[in-house]
């Protein structure tokens, strides 16, 4: 197991995208349609990789009651 496998994910600041599937039991498809969308403010952008905002995704979800 590595390190970052140690920390859980209401600890990290940004996820993968299968962590916040998992976290939030959101399909993967729902997702990643989601993160395309260029007004979705909970997505960090690192060269082509995408990582998902924790805090700024719980609150997403938390305002939303349909997705």
């Amino acid at each position: 197991m590595s390190k970052k496998d140690d920390i859980p994910v209401w600890e990290k600041v940004a996820i993968t995208k299968e962590e916040a599937a998992a976290y939030s039991n959101i399909g993967l498809n729902k997702l990643d349609e989601m993160m395309r969308n260029p007004r979705c403010n909970f997505v960090l952008h690192i060269g082509k990789k995408r990582l998902i905002k924790r805090k700024q995704f719980e609150e997403f979800i938390e305002k939303n009651i349909e997705i």
